[in-house]
């Protein structure tokens, strides 16, 4: 026996003594999903134990029927009993739809697996019967426990990027055998490559060779994007096994690996694992393949979903720039579309790590969040991200991001249950802040009227290809930015962003993302964020009306100076506070920061409702604004600019990011010498011009 061959059967010998350590009641021959009950004989022989295999698959261990019943079926119903009320269970399927059928033959001792037709589900069932239609009498039952926990798919991360360009979708678990990968790209350069499982607590030389997806155990070739199922040797089941890999034996090396969760609750590996993925998996599907699909926002956004047992996978397809988010998800109030108290969840891709975005939002307030009200991810509020990525693709400026979330929730505050019939549903469509959230969005880009969808039914064909034949939207020239370089009194009070051609394009956003406005932002002598110029030594007056009421973060913009371009002091931690530098509207009591310059609430609101990007000057934009103020007085923030300022800050707010603009520090004498100089060009300019009158009167 060669070194090699020794080297593997150690390995072989060691997994299969760790293996033996798990001691899961799943691993083995003989778990057929969760147990439902034996079925009771009434007739004609009924024998058989029936488990709930996956959401729609029963089965049936030593089924035994003696085949003289007329017109007997297996039968399903959710009345209190077996009645006439029940519906066929097809055994065997039919190859046609149109084919009646068949009655029940004779069985001794056979398995039998049982799939409910027309989208039905176990928990749609209390009983499953050997029935006669003719005689309306019940051969023999079993009971569907109403809290039966049924086996379902798993989908878990995708393969960590080690080596060779592996990569790949969210793995999925079908079932205790199977293991689904979409998307997977791996350079087939490794010497000794294989797909590779074991136990502890990352990969190692002690594991098994598991075979591809063809069932060859070769050395791995290259993959381009292809998604292949996977199913393990032997009696070796996921219950067996800490992580899937690929691995090279020779030089011991992990290109990439997923682990797997030791709580996992998938279906038994009996067959009735279907080869060809869903339609959630394929990235080349389209509306056209798809049974349950809905447009929104004028075709721009579709959404396809389909129920998975106790979850809904869902895909959103959008046609927005990288920077965009898509939000979909439940209304706060059935009926309409409402924002405030909606469940939706924000998908898009983050440009700054290069990785696809699911991410559960609860929206208290229609306000940026400052980490404890506003339009928040539920994660930054104390709560949790029920959704989970399953994978996300960018192609021909059309974002698809597919995820799973559950219809019932452990977070009855922050998240919705879904429930078993039509419900109001929102969508919307805006920029991703700094942090790769949700900022605010243009009233024309959220849904207005009411929109239904009933998450568990089928056939739901509501798309075209409208999203896949809107133009591009042309490049939009920002407005000219204000600047004030000549006063030491200012007012400041919030107004409207601007859409596309104001703050995001004004802060340079196209050039540097990362830096889009909530939708909201600071007006300085009534004008969009202007460049300030300021000089040392000199003290000036901002007279503030951002509002004064910390309980409703619409409405509460305290007004600060710091050195951050982005703000947000309030909302920060102690390390990310000690990283900015405040100059102004900051105080300390008993070592805790709070702001000082927060006064009664003025804001420039809309007279119409049309875009922003419609007006091509800010002071025609500026005409369709009306300013509401609350009662109550301003608040006064008064500096002086000390010495050792910097050239550059930034007048900002306390609780939200980027909602200010630029102040530029001068020295006194910087300015008056810029003023002199101006004096200088225009003395010179007007000696010239004279001299030039005098030449042409001469002549």
């Amino acid at each position: 026996m060669d070194a090699k061959s020794q080297r593997v059967i150690s390995g072989l010998l060691l997994f299969a003594l760790a293996t033996l350590q798990l001691g899961y009641a799943r691993n083995g021959p003989n778990y057929y999903g969760t147990l439902i009950g034996p079925l009771q004989q009434y007739a004609h022989g009924i024998k058989g134990t029936v488990y709930a295999v996956d959401d729609a698959t029963i089965f049936i261990k030593g089924f035994s029927y003696d085949g003289t019943g007329p017109d007997a079926y297996f039968w399903v119903g959710n009345t209190s009993q077996p009645n006439p009320d029940g519906y066929i269970v097809p055994y065997p399927e039919s190859d046609s739809s149109s084919s009646d059928p068949r009655v029940l033959k004779a069985y001794n001792h056979t398995d039998i697996i049982l799939r409910l037709p027309g989208g039905k589900r176990i928990r749609d069932i209390k009983w499953l019967s050997v029935w006669c239609r003719r005689f309306t009498v019940d051969f023999g039952d079993v009971y569907i426990p109403s809290d039966l926990k049924v086996p379902k798919l798993q989908v878990l991360p995708e393969f960590s990027r080690l080596a060779h360009g592996l990569r790949s979708g969210n793995i999925s678990i079908l079932d205790s055998k199977t293991i689904y990968i979409p998307n997977l790209h791996y350079d087939g350069e490794g010497p000794d490559a294989f797909f590779w499982v074991g136990n502890g607590s990352e990969p190692s030389r002690f594991g098994i060779k598991v075979p591809n997806e063809v069932g060859s155990l070769e050395r791995l070739r290259g993959y381009q994007g292809e998604d292949i199922e996977i199913v393990l040797p032997g009696n070796l089941t996921v219950y067996d096994i800490h992580w899937f890999a690929v691995w090279c034996v020779e030089y011991r090396h992990n290109f990439g690996h997923v682990l797997i969760p030791r709580d996992l609750d998938v279906p038994p590996a009996l067959g009735q694992t279907k080869i060809t993925p869903p339609w959630w998996y394929n990235p080349t599907s389209t509306p056209k393949t798809v049974n349950n699909c809905k447009e929104m926002l004028e075709g721009r956004v579709q959404v396809m979903w389909q129920l998975m047992g106790e979850d809904v996978q869902i895909q959103i397809s959008g046609r927005i720039r990288e920077d965009q988010y898509v939000a979909f998800g439940l209304s706060g109030r059935e009926g309409q579309a409402e924002m405030i108290g909606g469940d939706v969840v924000v998908i898009g891709y983050n440009n700054r790590t290069g990785n696809f975005i699911a991410e559960d939002y609860y929206m208290s307030d229609i306000a940026q969040c400052d980490g404890k009200k506003g339009v928040c991810p539920d994660k930054r509020v104390g709560g949790r991200n029920d959704v989970v990525l399953v994978r996300g693709e960018r192609k021909n400026g059309i974002t698809t991001v597919t995820y799973t979330r559950p219809l019932r929730t452990n977070e009855p505050v922050k998240d919705r249950m879904i429930p078993e019939r039509e419900t109001s549903v929102i969508a919307a469509i805006g920029l991703l802040n700094a942090r790769g959230e949700a900022n605010a969005h243009e009233k024309l880009d959220k849904t207005d009227e009411d929109i239904r969808i009933d998450f568990t039914s089928s056939n739901v064909h509501e798309c075209t290809n409208s999203l896949y034949n809107i133009p591009d939207t042309p490049e939009i020239e920002p407005w000219k930015a204000a600047v004030i370089t000549d006063k030491d009194t200012f007012t400041a009070k919030i107004g409207p962003a601007g859409s596309n051609k104001g703050y995001s394009r004004i802060t340079g956003y196209s050039q540097i993302p990362g830096t889009p406005s909530w939708g909201i932002a600071w007006y300085i002598n009534d004008l969009l964020i202007p460049e300030i110029t300021v000089e040392r030594g000199r003290t000036y007056t901002f007279i503030v009306e951002g509002g004064n009421d910390p309980v409703n973060p619409a409405k509460y913009h305290p007004f600060y100076i710091t050195d951050s371009s982005e703000g947000g002091f309030g909302q920060k931690n102690e390390a990310q506070q000690m990283e900015q530098k405040v100059f102004a509207g900051v105080k300390h009591n008993s070592g805790y920061p709070y702001p000082t310059a927060a006064g009664r609430y003025c804001e420039w609101t809309r007279t119409t409702v049309d875009s922003a990007d419609n007006y091509d000057t800010f002071e025609s934009f500026f005409q369709t604004l009306e300013l509401k103020c609350d009662k109550g007085e301003p608040a006064k923030l008064v500096w002086t600019v000390e010495e050792d300022t910097p050239d550059l800050v930034y007048y900002q707010c306390y609780t939200h990011n980027h909602l200010g603009w630029k102040i530029n520090v001068v020295d006194a004498n910087q300015s008056q010498g810029n003023i002199n100089s101006i004096n200088h060009v225009l003395s010179v300019f007007t000696t010239f011009a004279t001299f030039i009158a005098l030449l042409l009167f001469l002549r």
